[in-house]
């Protein structure tokens, strides 16, 4: 287990803290066209302009957590292979913890003022590069809210701690408990889930895939009525804080499988979630959610800033019993996710 896990948790929710504000300020001073600005491609992913601003204040802030802790920092942007070691000079393997973390999720939103992005950051003692989401002991989350919203959630949680969280209102400086209340519904009907389709490439089947599973579920539809919603939130974070305050009930991320469908073609499907999106996910799993990989199986993905995360929440057991078989047999049926194994939900 971590050592004083509290107090690192305290001065990680700072340093989010700081982030959050620093992004904030720039968005209201600076203009969507500079924000927007595309400044490098590194891991696979796009940096913005606005990126910068919360890497500045990343580096800056952990730099001085190293005075206390050792750790290994996984992050988009840090170099080519997105570690960095602090304090300097410390070996990797000698360090006492491995840190990923997103300083902005969300950021195509963000920028355009869309809708809100995340400050996400999962906090595991250092097992070498074989390191998974699975050992991550801490996990924190905050809000980076537009401009013109006054109002920003923080949750967090430490294994075996349950889930928690706080509003803070950035106009008067109030801090309030946040609810967390994952939902209880027993079925999808008339609620808010779906299946991931955020960009170009692949998204015509995966709707089909969603379809089906809806059809199959609660059967065809009537006129004027409709059984399900959907909200494509461009943000796993984001995704994750739907789940864990009972707005949606069922998530599923299946980018990568469709991704490799796609390379087999010829083609390049293009943005897949990777470790650092969720690095969070602890958070949803104390609150009762259950988060995981396309075989049903706990997410075990490695830190890293390159690799491709399949994921599926629900927001409880009776949900999941209802969606995960029928996804499962549709996935197959269109040959995604071959080498899943057969998993009863009972």
């Amino acid at each position: 287990m971590i050592a004083n896990a509290a107090r690192l948790l305290a001065q990680l929710r700072t340093i989010h803290a700081a982030i959050r504000d620093a992004v904030v300020t720039v968005c209201e001073q600076q203009a969507i066209e500079q924000l927007s600005l595309v400044v490098a491609e590194q891991a696979g992913d796009t940096i913005f302009a606005i990126d910068r601003i919360s890497e500045e204040v990343l580096i800056e802030h952990f730099s001085v957590l190293s005075q206390e802790r050792s750790f290994v920092l996984i992050a988009e942007g840090l170099g080519e292979d997105g570690i960095m070691t602090f304090p300097a000079g410390t070996a990797p393997d000698e360090a006492e913890l491995r840190i990923i973390i997103d300083p902005i999720d969300g950021t195509r939103g963000l920028m355009y003022q869309k809708r809100a992005a995340w400050i996400l950051t999962g906090v595991a003692p250092n097992r070498g590069p074989r390191t998974g989401l699975h050992d991550i002991e801490i996990a924190l989350q905050t809000e980076i809210p537009l401009v013109k919203q006054h109002l920003s959630d923080t949750l967090w949680a430490i294994a075996g701690q349950g889930a928690h969280g706080e509003r803070v209102n950035r106009i008067t400086g109030e801090h309030s408990p946040l609810q967390i209340q994952p939902s209880q519904a027993t079925t999808i009907a008339n609620g808010y889930g779906s299946i991931a389709r955020f960009f170009p490439g692949g998204r015509a089947e995966l709707a089909e895939i969603e379809d089906t599973v809806i059809d199959r579920i609660l059967g065809p539809g009537s006129e004027g009525r409709a059984r399900t919603f959907e909200d494509q939130y461009i943000a796993s974070g984001g995704q994750l804080y739907e789940l864990l305050v009972g707005h949606d009930r069922w998530i599923a991320d299946l980018r990568p499988g469709i991704d490799a469908q796609m390379r087999a073609r010829g083609q390049i499907f293009g943005l897949c979630g990777h470790p650092y999106d969720l690095c969070t996910e602890l958070i949803a799993r104390e609150a009762g959610v259950i988060v995981t990989d396309e075989n049903g199986e706990l997410l075990s993905a490695l830190l890293d800033v390159t690799s491709n995360v399949t994921w599926i929440g629900y927001a409880n057991q009776a949900i999941q019993q209802q969606v995960a078989p029928v996804l499962h047999d549709a996935l197959r049926q269109r040959g995604l996710f071959t080498s899943q194994t057969t998993k009863e939900y009972t």
